[in-house]
């Protein structure tokens, strides 16, 4: 019993140290951060603020992500901006506003791209490729995550290379190529553990769970959640507190211990609120519905299983959705019910064949395949059933795991070999370089002969050199067609400062007219203005790009506005681009430079020149356009 209980109390001690620690750490942050000037250092803080809360208050962290990006407008730092922007997308993310999310990670990457920053870089790919992820769109999210991996390799990037296979190791168990997941994650976690990362360590402890869980070793899943549930308690993180809860509640349910499953779910779904995490908390509903069918509460299974689809709808979430419409569909197979169950087998099959996930779609032809068989179909049921056992062997067959394995092995072999080749024709040169130099010491009594043995050297020298640029460009034109096949596919906003000169003159010019009644007040106002008149002058660029990638993006949504109100403005225009984009009242004012309530007498006239009645939400009807 003693030797049980010390290493409890010693865990129990540890983690009470770092939670006054890391309340230490915030006060210190803070206090340091009010001190401070305007300059690179109050940057560093300020982001350090917003890391703090990322994960334990999304408000704060909101907050203190908009204060670093303005100031380092104010200062005109560059880095600055392209940080802000990564760290708004983030907390958007978070939130599960995904447009604005992604407009906030291209800000940030077009920016990391002018400077050349492979840390920024990173980071924005990174949050781009989870963004694609978290819609369940794997083909896109390995795209980008593949160029944040060769982004990590040319700037010798120890923390970016560990971050990338690590999600490389999740996209691929979606895909249900557990090997190639179960390799990518092991590299990711040995890289965290020489890198002394805890935070990082807990969440390959996550993942690792999951492909345990995914190859059937139920046992070993739960000891790797309750390892990352621990560190994460230590750093008082809510965001993975609630993903851990609501896996090991899906674990327990494999163990047939629905009560047990049902405490850590609904748990799950608690810290979710509290930490705004609304994708954890719909997969919380589908499981606990998953609690409630081993249990035959079939009304309470399908009571939480359409909170969980009427959740995912709200953030776009179409793999959960999907998940959920499976589920559906088996719990009107056990009420004998099965016309509605291949009702909801075929929503969920439209997803999988439009994403290729061959999990979910192997669970629709399950479904359907019983289905038919219910009502009295026996061919039809034959020819899905036999659809569904070419998928499950697919995914357990070791033989097709290793041809693919094998690909991608031989891929990052050439690679390797590629960059091999290149040190290789680098040191080549370098000896005859040397060779050449001590040939030139006895050229005058060599003569002749040694004179034409150097000048085949130097020769041989050239034509390495030439070999070895070629392989170098042929490499960097890899890279180039990787990053425009990339922007094909990009389908977000760019980034741009997002104010008219005109537009914003007359603005002024407004406010010029209210404060000159004062003379007092004129002086103090006058000279902010006057600054802000010359910055935006100088930054007034690109809206007309800006449109043509929302109009992309977003179905022609200019031209949809148009044909409703002929008249509407560009300012009126601008106002719901961002309003579709699902950006707050006081965040457009403060991208705009205008008080919220011009904002929303703005929103007002625009609502107005719609046609729209007292009734309809004009954010809805954008959303809905």
């Amino acid at each position: 019993m003693k030797k049980t209980l010390f290493p409890i109390l010693i865990f129990v001690l540890f983690s009470n140290q770092i939670f006054t620690q890391n309340n230490k750490l915030i006060d210190s942050l803070l206090s340091a951060y009010q001190k401070q000037s305007l300059d690179t250092l109050k940057i560093k803080t300020v982001n350090n603020i917003v890391n703090y809360y990322m994960y334990r208050s999304s408000d704060k962290a909101k907050k203190y992500a908009f204060e670093l990006l303005n100031i380092s407008k104010k200062i005109n730092n560059e880095r600055g901006k392209s940080l802000g922007f990564y760290q708004l997308g983030v907390v958007y993310n978070n939130l599960d506003k995904l447009d604005s999310a992604k407009f906030y990670y291209n800000s940030s990457l077009k920016l990391a791209k002018k400077l050349e920053d492979p840390i920024h870089l990173s980071k924005a790919y990174r949050g781009l490729a989870i963004l694609e992820f978290s819609q369940g769109k794997l083909n896109e999210a390995d795209s980008i995550n593949n160029m944040d991996l060769q982004n990590a390799i040319k700037y010798n990037d120890s923390t970016g290379l560990a971050l990338a296979y690590d999600f490389k190791g999740t996209i691929n168990q979606n895909k249900g190529y557990y090997s190639i997941a179960l390799e990518n994650t092991l590299k990711s976690l040995k890289l965290f553990e020489k890198l002394k990362d805890s935070i990082r360590i807990a969440d390959c402890y996550n993942h690792l769970a999951t492909l345990e869980k995914s190859l059937g070793n139920i046992e070993k899943a739960i000891n790797y959640n309750e390892k990352a549930l621990k560190i994460y308690e230590v750093y008082n993180d809510i965001y993975y507190q609630a993903v851990i809860l609501n896996d090991l509640g899906v674990m327990h349910n494999l163990l047939n211990l629905e009560d047990k499953a049902l405490v850590y779910l609904n748990k799950s779904i608690k810290k979710s609120e509290l930490a705004k995490v609304v994708s954890t908390k719909a997969a919380s509903y589908t499981n606990i519905a998953e609690s409630y069918i081993n249990l035959k509460k079939y009304d309470l299974a399908m009571e939480n299983l359409n909170k969980s689809i009427s959740i995912s709808k709200s953030i776009n979430n179409l793999r959960r959705i999907a998940l959920s419409e499976n589920k559906l569909a088996e719990v009107y197979l056990l009420l004998n019910a099965p016309s509605k169950a291949i009702k909801h087998a075929n929503n969920a099959l439209n997803y999988s064949k439009k994403n290729n996930d061959i999990s979910i779609k192997r669970v629709v032809f399950r479904n359907l395949s019983k289905a038919y068989e219910k009502q009295g179909k026996a061919s039809l049921a034959l020819d899905i059933f036999k659809e569904y056992n070419t998928l499950t062997d697919s995914i357990i067959n070791k033989e097709k795991v290793n041809t693919i394995e094998e690909l991608r092995a031989i891929f990052d072999l050439e690679k390797k070999e590629a960059e091999i080749t290149l040190q290789d024709q680098q040191i080549k040169t370098l000896n005859q370089e040397v060779e050449i130099s001590n040939l030139r010491k006895g050229l005058y009594a060599g003569g002749m002969f040694t004179f034409l043995a150097v000048s085949g050297l130097l020769y041989f020298g050239f034509k390495q050199r030439i070999k070895k640029n070629k392989i170098a460009r042929e490499k960097q034109e890899a890279i180039y067609q990787q990053e425009i096949e990339f922007k094909k596919k990009e389908l977000a906003s760019q980034t741009l400062h997002l104010v008219q000169k005109s537009t914003f003159i007359q603005e002024l010019k407004e406010n010029l007219e209210k404060i000159k009644q004062s003379p007092e007040l004129f002086k103090v106002e006058f000279r902010r203005l006057v600054m802000l008149l010359k910055k935006e002058s100088a930054e007034d660029k690109d809206w007309e790009v800006f449109k043509s990638y929302f109009s992309e993006v977003h179905n022609n949504f200019d031209n949809k506005i148009k044909s409703i109100a002929e008249d509407i403005s560009e300012k009126e225009i601008r106002l719901a681009s961002f309003l579709r984009m699902n950006l707050s009242t006081k965040e457009i004012a403060s991208m705009l430079n205008v008080l919220p309530d011009s904002v929303l007498k703005s929103k007002y006239r625009l609502k107005k020149k719609l046609k729209l009645d007292k009734e309809t939400d004009l954010n809805t009807f954008l959303s809905d356009l």
